[in-house]
């Protein structure tokens, strides 16, 4: 009597990417990415990822560093849907398990965003759940995360933090939801993080130090891993004190709390 295997099935791996994306300047990967991130990233076939155009430059940008096991037209690359990049992924109306048929061959896949972590600040959550229903192996790998980095650089609370995304872009709007998280942050002790595109970089930041309270901590984290990156944080009187900001048309974290 004969038994028949199961194929072995293959692996997601979530890949982080620098934070550079969209920048003039790029930082050296080697500097920003560890070498075992790299090398397991170098021998994936298959890739699901936001834009098939950036993440092949990614990839390029790695083969330079660790040569990769297939040829770059051969690689299997899967773009998410546009309603994913566009209202997110995280609610559960999207199915992916058809994105994942490769690793269900065995062939290990790599889940890659735009920039930092997938699935964090991201789309990819959906990919995830699809991989653990259908009782795939998912594997973070280890690389720069900007939300996390932001935080250990703000001085506020890291044991009680929240991610809230982005803001409302009309003021009347956003002003009402910087009093509410800067309300929740007095009362609980919980920092809150958001972040926004760096062209409205600038009116946000106006509209913090309007709505905010004068002993309200506000801190800023622009360009991390970059060298024209930097982070500040002080009072809301002390910002409106210093005129001077620095630059804020690099990608950038913000963070409220006490």
């Amino acid at each position: 009597m004969t038994s028949t295997a199961k194929p072995a099935r293959g692996k997601l791996y979530l890949v982080p990417a620098p934070l550079d994306f969209g920048c003039n300047e790029q930082a050296p990967l080697q500097d920003v990415m560890p070498w075992a991130t790299l090398q397991i990233a170098a021998r994936l076939p298959c890739w699901i990822c936001e834009n098939a155009k950036s993440t092949r430059a990614y990839l390029k940008r790695i083969s330079e560093l660790e040569p990769l096991s297939h040829a770059l037209q051969a690689l299997q690359i899967q773009e998410l849907p546009r309603e994913v990049h566009k209202k997110g992924d995280h609610s559960g109306n999207f199915d992916a398990r058809p994105l994942l048929l490769a690793a269900l061959d065995g062939r290990d896949m790599g889940l890659v965003s735009e920039a930092g972590m997938p699935a964090i600040a991201d789309p990819g959550s959906s990919v995830v759940r699809a991989a653990h229903d259908l009782g795939l192996q998912v594997l973070p790998l280890t690389g720069p995360m900007s939300l996390m980095l932001a935080l250990a650089a703000s001085g506020l609370n890291g044991q009680n933090f929240a991610f809230v995304g982005y803001l409302p872009q009309d003021p009347p709007g956003r002003a009402q939801r910087i009093r509410e998280l800067e309300s929740l942050a007095l009362k609980t002790g919980q920092t809150q993080l958001f972040i926004e595109t760096p062209y409205r970089n600038a009116a946000l930041l106006q509209s913090l130090l309007q709505s905010l309270q004068h002993n309200t901590r506000l801190a800023l984290s622009c360009g991390l891993t970059m060298s024209s990156g930097w982070s500040h944080s002080a009072q809301v009187s002390s910002w409106k004190r210093d005129k001077q900001h620095a630059p804020l048309d690099l990608p950038t974290v913000f963070c409220i709390g006490r």
